[in-house]
């Protein structure tokens, strides 16, 4: 039996952040069966119609760049129904500034160096060819970007520059998002830049970010075709520790977080917006769980039928 109600809004969207978790086995998958990255998609979207796919995020190792293998993609594209939607983050080979301070001893050389892909159109086409076999179901192209500090970034009119002539060049059909962590950055010029390339936010419940509802209530963030809501949590350490990485139980509780969520989803929802909903395990501990609870506070509402 789905999980998420076939009364919800067909403007509504709600889905797990991954989905190869052995901890889920008795929540959404069969606690005896032995699984392989398929199987799990196949039987998750028994339950689910939508998902991200974080996994070809880590895409920059050394100077190289590692992108999808074109055959798992067209297995999770074959492994789901015609109603499926996928989000997908971009590969972190185009939104890293630098690369990651930690390194391989083999490439220490590389640690805090300037990404020579940062930004890279054809980099982004190639990334977007290999998507073709998923193209009917692929939902919005996210770029995750990390806190930029002003030695990644100076400030952000240049971030905005920046991006702005990456998005005039990036190929036209497809639905992008942008995630930023720079509290500071979330100002009317930022919604307005948006806004101007038709560019959906992401709005993200966690890390360095101040709640969404507050985000919300002082910006307008309805640029774009689709609202995205990623529940990612504030301390992923804590949250692992806390569970020892067994997904199956609520450990961290957010019923006001949560709550706000709903409201917002449900005003969405009021003026026929589209939102998609990604739920990370280290928001509560259970992202399976988590959903019943949103949904559970969705209620009866009119605009969820």
């Amino acid at each position: 039996m789905p999980r998420v109600p076939d009364k919800l809004s067909p403007y509504l969207r709600i889905g797990t952040c991954s989905w190869k978790y052995d901890s889920w086995k008795g929540l959404i998958y069969d606690p005896d069966k032995k699984y392989s990255p398929h199987h799990y998609l196949t039987d998750y979207a028994r339950h689910y119609n939508t998902v991200e796919i974080d996994q070809w995020f880590w895409s920059l190792f050394g100077a190289g760049v590692k992108l999808p293998d074109p055959r798992t993609v067209e297995t999770y594209s074959e492994s789901v129904g015609d109603d499926f939607l996928f989000t997908v983050k971009a590969p972190n080979s185009i939104t890293l500034t630098h690369h990651y301070a930690k390194q391989s001893a083999r490439n220490r050389h590389l640690a805090n160096k300037p990404n020579p892909h940062f930004l890279n159109v054809d980099l982004l086409k190639q990334f977007l060819e290999i998507l073709e076999p998923m193209a009917d179901k692929l939902g919005p192209v996210m770029f995750q970007f990390e806190y930029l500090n002003r030695q990644k970034m100076p400030s952000l009119k240049a971030f905005i520059d920046k991006l702005g002539e990456f998005f005039n060049r990036a190929p036209d059909g497809f639905d992008y998002a942008v995630e930023i962590r720079n509290p500071n950055y979330l100002r009317r010029s930022w919604f307005d830049f948006l806004k101007d390339l038709h560019i959906n936010p992401v709005l993200l419940e966690g890390y360095y970010m101040p709640p969404i509802a507050e985000v919300a209530e002082r910006f307008d963030t309805s640029s774009g075709d689709v609202s995205v809501i990623r529940l990612m949590g504030p301390d992923r350490q804590k949250i692992e520790k806390l569970t020892g990485n067994q997904w199956d139980r609520i450990v961290a509780g957010k019923d006001e977080s949560l709550n706000s969520i709903a409201q917002i989803v449900k005003r969405q929802i009021e003026r026929c917006r589209q939102v998609i909903v990604n739920v990370n395990n280290h928001y509560e501990g259970c992202a399976v769980l988590t959903i019943d609870r949103l949904i559970g506070m969705l209620g009866d509402h009119p605009a969820t039928q």
